[in-house]
């Protein structure tokens, strides 16, 4: 069987994180999942946009991720927007437990994937929230950006 490409093993991406949010640092987690769950982040069936990770005593949990029901599974019912918990070394979760403290900083979860393994994974970010001007900066900068790759084409085809 063909190896899938590096974009296939990707589920779901969190669009807006990087538009609302600096992203500060990444950590990579594992999921842990019941059920038919793996059969359904495989037929992409999940969203990721209102979700958000947090930690709860010693343990790292994402709160909101949408995962829907596989519809050839046996008829179990599972909440879709369960708490999930993110599988990381307590090292790593006692590094962010600070960080978190400090006012302004959150984890988004910024996509699902599976690894070269096929073990599902989330990766999550410790963000600041942007305010209004750092949104409309960002904007500009993409849409310039835009504007200079048209004038580099344009020039190479006169």
């Amino acid at each position: 069987m063909a190896k899938p490409a590096a974009d296939d093993r990707s589920v779901c991406h969190n669009r807006k994180a990087r538009f609302r949010y600096e992203i500060i640092e990444t950590l990579e987690c594992g999921l842990e999942l019941q059920g038919a769950e793996v059969k359904s982040l495989r037929e992409r069936l999940a969203s990721i946009e209102e979700a958000y990770a947090r930690i709860d005593g010693d343990e790292l949990w994402l709160v909101g991720a949408h995962i829907a029901p596989y519809p050839h599974a046996p008829a179990e019912k599972q909440d879709p927007i369960r708490k999930r918990k993110l599988l990381a070394h307590r090292r790593e979760i006692q590094k962010l437990r600070p960080k978190l403290d400090q006012k302004g900083l959150t984890l988004v979860p910024m996509r699902i994937y599976f690894n070269d393994r096929g073990m599902a994974k989330v990766s999550v970010g410790l963000a600041r929230g942007k305010t209004m001007g750092d949104k409309r900066e960002s904007l500009r900068a993409r849409e310039h950006s835009r504007e200079m790759q048209r004038a580099l084409r344009g020039k190479g085809r006169g």
